[in-house]
């Protein structure tokens, strides 16, 4: 009788988790960036609040209200010839504890010729004991711009939570013209407040960011460099083949968004989201 109960409570759960997915297209007509096919299913939309001379700017939301162990999402983005997208989130990610299986992830991006993409979610948050496994595939043309941020905040520190369990698993591969140029793989397991005390992890601090800009130079890198004075965290800038990184621990989610929005206004030209400033 146990066994038959442990069963359906397992069968009752796996019939519960979120699964989402998002795949879209967009083309060019004549100077104009247009939505092409678009798939929606389970608890993950997007939604495109404007058009303009910039392209276009696509909202993510998660009808679920965050996600845990065992949900999974996906999302696929083609940018054809010479189009112009801006994408972000609602809110911030919320990935709350995991009774045993991981969630997952996979965002695919493909950005062709003369085509502009700026990812730019808002942070993501993972609770204690929280369990995810994060894909990241990202495949440019030699002539794509791209600009792409994510903000990983470990427990609400405003709240006075950490995250002391748990397992993040970050996996990252950009390809331009085929040739894969960057693969980066992040895994952080078990006890986590042990991982974060060391230098080399986060010193202690709980929120970390990355920015990939594309392209990216010696002169980007020193005007970035120079809001150094603003920083309220660790940042640190390199350069290679054509990318530009810019890599940021801080000790808190409020903190990391400042030294991140202060990089992207010295990168972009454009406002942020507007979502980023409510």
């Amino acid at each position: 009788m146990l066994g038959s109960m442990t069963a359906d409570s397992s069968d009752v759960f796996a019939a519960n988790r979120a699964m989402g997915e998002v795949a879209f297209e967009l083309h060019n007509d004549n100077g104009v960036t247009r939505r092409g096919q678009l798939h929606e299913a389970g608890s993950l939309r997007v939604r495109f609040p404007s058009s303009d001379v910039e392209g276009l700017s696509a909202v993510f939301i998660n009808t679920a209200g965050g996600i845990a162990g065992g949900d999974r999402f996906d999302i696929g983005i083609k940018l054809r010839k010479d189009t112009k997208l801006t994408v972000t989130t609602a809110a911030a990610e919320k990935i709350y504890r995991s009774h045993g299986p991981e969630a997952q992830l996979k965002i695919a991006l493909d950005v062709e010729q003369g085509a502009s993409l700026a990812w730019l979610p808002q942070e993501t948050i993972l609770f204690d004991k929280a369990a995810v496994t994060r894909e990241i595939a990202i495949d440019l043309h030699e002539d794509a711009s791209f600009l792409m941020c994510e903000m990983v905040v470990f427990g609400r520190t405003a709240m006075g939570e950490t995250m002391r369990r748990g397992m993040f698993l970050d996996k990252w591969r950009v390809r331009r013209g085929g040739r894969l140029v960057f693969a980066e793989n992040v895994r952080l397991d078990g006890d986590l407040d042990r991982a974060f005390a060391h230098r080399v992890v986060t010193d202690g601090q709980g929120a970390i960011g990355t920015v990939l800009i594309a392209p990216g130079d010696e002169t980007l890198v020193e005007h970035i460099r120079d809001g150094v004075a603003s920083f309220r965290g660790e940042v640190g800038v390199s350069c290679w083949n054509g990318f530009a990184m810019v890599r940021f621990c801080a000790q808190d989610a409020a903190q990391l968004r400042i030294d991140v929005m202060t990089v992207l206004g010295r990168v972009r030209p454009q406002k942020l989201p507007r979502l980023w400033l409510q």
